[in-house]
């Protein structure tokens, strides 16, 4: 999957985001992914700007997880996904992408 099926996916899945009231940038290895939450609709953009909330996850990892393949809490246990600034965050945005 490219970035930007990737991005389309999330702008899709975004739209429900809007109690989040948070920016979020997921840092992949073809790019980030960045999550205007505060606004609402919230926007999805490929902007590489600073977040509230940084998740470092691989498109591959990323997928899986969408897929159900892959657990997210599993992922940052084994390391296989990072967050930076607030996790509270992170959980709400796994919820929303679900």
């Amino acid at each position: 999957m490219t970035l930007e099926q990737l991005t389309d996916q999330i702008r899709l899945k975004a739209a429900h985001a809007d109690g989040l009231d948070a920016t979020i940038k997921i840092a992949t290895d073809q790019g980030p992914i960045f999550i205007d939450a505060k606004q609402s609709p919230a926007v999805v953009s490929n902007d590489d700007v600073a977040a509230d909330t940084t998740i470092q996850v691989t498109v591959e990892n990323l997928v899986k997880m969408g897929t159900g393949d892959m657990n997210p809490m599993m992922a940052f246990m084994t390391g296989k996904l990072k967050v930076q600034g607030d996790m509270g965050v992170a959980m709400k945005m796994g919820q929303i992408m679900g």
